[in-house]
């Protein structure tokens, strides 16, 4: 083909034609010199030119490389990028399509968690399990704008000729090769100190594996006491100190009920309210108080701490309550979302004082029905602070001793059993799920470090303040759409057909027969599961793959239902100290009380509802990851003298990479394929199963094994196993479903398989998918569970 030179907009035409032809593909223009023959230095400039000109009327444009292309319409998707640490990655932009996977050519230095415009240069191939790919084209937002790393300073002489003090070493394993140099600017850390660093450059063409930053603040050496943790926090973004607007404001709320705050409540401070709640709780924003009416109902009292009252919407503490949006609950710290006077003061439901609460009354059948409700501002006065230890050696020991020393109370305790039980069984009828898993406490030292990982049952009290908690969010919710207003509620939606279809066929692919619909999904359906497989060996694989076939709950400004409880009506009402979605709420109660439900009163906060639950489930995504995080280091720290020792453990997840164990006490590590060195595994995905080839030993969740701990990552958090050899494998013939790629090869260790820093390895799922309706949150708010006080249900 011979090109026009003299003619400029012919050139233009024939250089347009040229990248249309070729148009998944991107050219230097050196390249394209080469391509269209172009033979001296002239023709070259007139081809830069002319590439100017075609890229300044976006008829090309270039890629994150500087490389010149094809301007086509192709399909534009926005969403969140997942980097992988081997370069490539994928967005994930609608819950009900495939992510779109991005080359490591074509992601124009996207980082981890960037939100990303991209357009498709290649559709899903149908049939072939493969997604579509994409090009990034623009950067939206990116993920973060601080880091956390650790520094290492530059001789004086680098310094002066370099302008930069030295560089952080990010611990992320998406970020570990991409170092960020310091310039001279901020403060001067010490080599091995932990610093906080605001990036003012991302990567680019001309620095595409480093970033520019400035110190902000200097943690302090990383061996040093609380250090990991703090490194932790600030990686999240989340406020470690109260501003001092916000301080000062706190400080003019008085620490005592005032007469005049009493005037237009109930005054229920006769009633023998008491708190329950784990031995080392502080802030006690719930109390709970019953009793059995002459026609056989029951009496339910919940009050709950009026934090509305004095958090003001607009006001200092208001907004940063918002920007926290929950408090956080780390090993050896807690995170507040208010600040201590509040939170463990006059907004703590303290025994023997005094204290403004929103009260929901409700009558109780023995059905479990809420036949009577009433929701209302009042004084209470809280009559024993007591633990869940206590109660639970009332109810479930019935020990003496405990009995006698709280006598006038343990007939309400007693009666709050019956109750209890009453709830479940409703909740049990109507088909809630109910994952019940053993929780672990991380026990520190002074200094920190891990001593002893506790593991304890749920016994009767902590069921029973959850059945409480459950009643009152549900009366409050239904109460509130019922009135036609805008309001805030905790959904948790059906889960796609699709993938409850899947999981259907992965359960009968082991035996379990499942009835229903899949079409038409129902809780009752996955609670008959689970009840036909409790105690099974296969109980804790069915439990895993039905959690990774729900949905996530969080926050709506529209009434969607809670699957998990298979509730039709569901907020967060109970734990305003610690959530902003449920001061929120109390907030809009305290509004609709007072000024009716007008259309002008309804207008008030309507608009503002969908982004305080869009920005409340992000800020408890973000709190539940560092939580996480935090777990994993410490479980790694505790485990470091334990290597070379054997354990008893159970194979949590199969992938294709390896196996994840659990051991007894909570702690899960990861067993290599690399280090399964007896035959050659295949991975049968279908039955999440690891086959040996020649021996056929066969490894599946649920499954028990002997483990030895081989090293533990710091780093990473990340805990190596190794199979310990047992003749009393099982076997089995799966190895036959699998289609044997040619030539076979075995993953590298170091090749990106493992989990990714601060990611659970399974995702989104075993932790559950629901919060809590009272405390910490937990998990990703699937099924219900209480552990301690600081947990969100539901």
């Amino acid at each position: 083909m011979r090109f026009t030179l003299k003619n400029n907009e012919l050139f233009q035409t024939e250089v347009l034609d040229f990248l249309t032809q070729h148009a998944n593909h991107y050219f230097s223009a050196e390249e394209l010199s080469q391509q269209l023959h172009l033979r001296n230095a002239a023709a070259f400039k007139l081809l830069v030119q002319t590439l100017t000109q075609l890229a300044h009327a976006k008829k090309i444009k270039l890629n994150g490389s500087g490389h010149f292309g094809v301007a086509m319409q192709r399909p534009k998707v926005s969403g969140i990028f997942h980097a992988n640490d081997r370069g490539f990655g994928f967005i994930s932009y609608d819950p009900e399509q495939p992510d779109v996977y991005v080359s490591a050519d074509n992601t124009a230095f996207a980082l981890n968690g960037d939100e990303v415009e991209a357009e498709i240069i290649k559709q899903a191939a149908p049939d072939s399990g493969k997604g579509p790919e994409g090009q990034i084209t623009q950067i939206i937002q990116r993920n973060f704008t601080t880091v956390v790393g650790e520094f290492t300073g530059f001789p004086p002489s680098q310094i002066k000729s370099s302008g930069q003090f030295g560089y952080v070493s990010l611990t992320q394993r998406s970020l570990q090769d991409v170092p960020v140099f310091i310039t001279d600017d901020g403060v001067h850390p010490t080599d091995g100190d932990m610093v906080v660093v605001d990036i003012i450059k991302f990567p680019s063409v001309d620095n595409p594996k480093s970033m520019l930053g400035i110190a902000k603040q200097d943690l302090g050496n990383k061996n040093a006491p609380g250090v990991d943790i703090l490194a932790i926090v600030y990686r999240h973004g989340i406020p470690t100190e109260f501003p001092d607007e916000v301080l000062a404001e706190a400080s003019q709320i008085p620490a005592e009920v005032q007469p005049a705050e009493k005037q237009g409540r109930r005054d229920l401070t006769a009633q023998n309210f008491v708190t329950i709640d784990g031995e080392t709780s502080k802030d006690f924003d719930d109390a709970v108080v019953a009793w059995k009416l002459p026609n056989g109902n029951y009496h339910l009292g919940v009050s709950i701490a009026d934090v509305a009252h004095y958090v003001k919407a607009g006001s200092a503490l208001d907004k940063e309550a918002y920007e926290r949006g929950t408090s956080t609950y780390l090993t050896d710290r807690v995170l507040p979302m208010l600040p201590e006077r509040l939170s463990n003061g006059i907004c703590s439901l303290n025994p023997n004082a005094e204290r403004l609460t929103m009260t929901c009354e409700m009558e109780i059948d023995p059905q479990g029905n809420v036949v009577k409700h009433e929701i209302f501002p009042a004084v209470i006065k809280s009559a024993a602070r007591m633990t869940y230890t206590a109660v639970n050696q009332i109810l479930d020991d019935h020990d003496e001793s405990v009995r006698a020393q709280y006598a006038d109370l343990t007939p309400m305790f007693d009666q709050m059993g019956e109750l209890h039980h009453i709830l479940w069984k409703m909740r049990h009828r109507r088909g809630a799920i109910d994952f019940d898993e053993p929780e672990a406490k991380i026990i520190v030292d002074d200094e920190g470090h891990p001593t002893d990982i506790e593991v304890r049952e749920r016994g009767t009290s902590e069921r029973m303040i959850e059945s409480f908690m459950l009643a009152a969010n549900e009366t409050v919710a239904k109460h509130y759409y019922q009135l036609h207003v805008p309001f805030l509620y905790r959904v948790h939606e059906t889960p796609d057909s699709e993938k409850i279809k899947s999981f259907y066929e992965f359960i009968n692919n082991i035996g379990v027969v499942a009835k229903g619909d899949t079409e038409n999904v129902k809780p009752r359906m996955l609670q008959a599961i689970l009840a036909k497989i409790e105690d099974q060996p296969v109980e804790p694989v069915v439990q895993i793959m039905m959690l990774r076939s729900m949905k996530q709950a969080k926050y709506a400004d529209q009434l969607l239902g809670h699957f998990g409880l298979a509730a039709k009506y569901y907020t967060h009402f109970t734990s305003p100290i610690r959530r902003y979605p449920d001061l929120m709420v109390h907030r809009l109660v305290h509004w609709y009380m007072e000024n009716g439900t007008s259309e002008k009163a309804q207008d008030k906060f309507r608009d503002e509802l969908d982004e305080i639950a869009t920005h409340s489930s992000n800020r408890e995504r973000r709190s539940i990851d560092a939580e996480r995080d935090t777990d994993d280091l410490k479980k790694a720290e505790y485990m470091l003298p334990y290597v070379g020792q054997q354990f008893d453990a159970v194979v949590s997840s199969v992938t294709k990479f390896g196996l994840f164990v659990e051991l007894p006490n909570t702690v899960e590590g990861l067993i290599h394929i690399s280090t399964m060195e007896d035959d050659y595994y295949n991975f049968v995905e279908s039955y999440l199963a690891m086959v040996g080839e020649h021996t056929k030993k066969t490894y599946r969740i649920g499954q028990p094994v002997r483990v030895t701990l081989t090293d533990v990552d710091m780093d990473q958090s990340q805990i190596n196993f190794k199979l310990v050899p047992d003749k009393n494998t099982p076997t089995s013939d799966l190895g036959k479903l699998v289609e044997r790629p040619k030539p076979r090869r075995r993953f590298s260790h170091n090749g990106g398989n493992g989990r990714p820093k601060g990611a659970n390895h399974k995702g989104n799922y075993r932790k559950g998918n629901q919060q809590h309706a009272k405390g910490r949150p937990h998990g990703n708010g699937n099924h219900p569970r209480v552990v301690h006080k600081r947990q969100n249900h539901n």
